[in-house]
């Protein structure tokens, strides 16, 4: 299999082949799906539900995973791949679906996504982590919430800022 070009996969026998089970036949591999989507945080709400955060009421962006989960990504914040924690980088391939890198290191100049739930201002105490910029996306989270901006455009700033002298 090494220079002759063959194919290493080898197909399973059975429904968990191509994955593809018939209606009402067991999914042996469907406790590792939900495991993985707990241990990658894809805990987003699922369809038809819509893609609002359960603690705090913010909408998010709800992709779907390769293991057919949901996970609920920051919206519009694309952050370089190097300061974001192991485990919280997520990328967004173009049919739409996200994956989670774990803790491989992002390519030099890589751009990730966040999932919302380092950012939800709805996080206990213990929870909040020692980076500082994901604390400032927080407290923005948490005026969303308070001003009741679900789905709203953020506010237009002034027209002149006032003479603070």
């Amino acid at each position: 299999m090494g220079d002759t070009r063959e194919s290493s996969i080898i197909p399973l026998p059975g429904p968990d082949g191509h994955r593809q089970a018939p209606p009402g036949v067991p999914r042996p591999w469907e406790r590792t799906d939900l495991a993985q989507a707990a241990l990658e945080g894809a805990t987003g709400p699922e369809p038809p539900a819509p893609p609002v955060c359960p603690a705090c009421g913010l909408v998010g962006d709800r992709r779907v995973t390769y293991y057919g989960r949901h996970v609920l990504l920051e919206p519009d914040l694309p952050v370089p791949a190097h300061i974001v924690p192991a485990w919280h980088r997520w990328y967004v391939d173009a049919d739409g679906t996200a994956w989670n890198s774990r803790e491989t290191e992002p390519e030099p100049g890589a751009v990730c996504r966040i999932p919302h739930r380092i950012t939800c201002p709805a996080l206990r105490l213990e929870e909040v982590g020692l980076w500082r910029w994901l604390d400032a996306v927080r407290a923005e989270n948490a005026r969303r919430a308070l001003r009741g901006a679900v789905g709203a455009p953020p506010p237009k700033p002034p027209e002149a800022l006032p003479n603070a002298g």
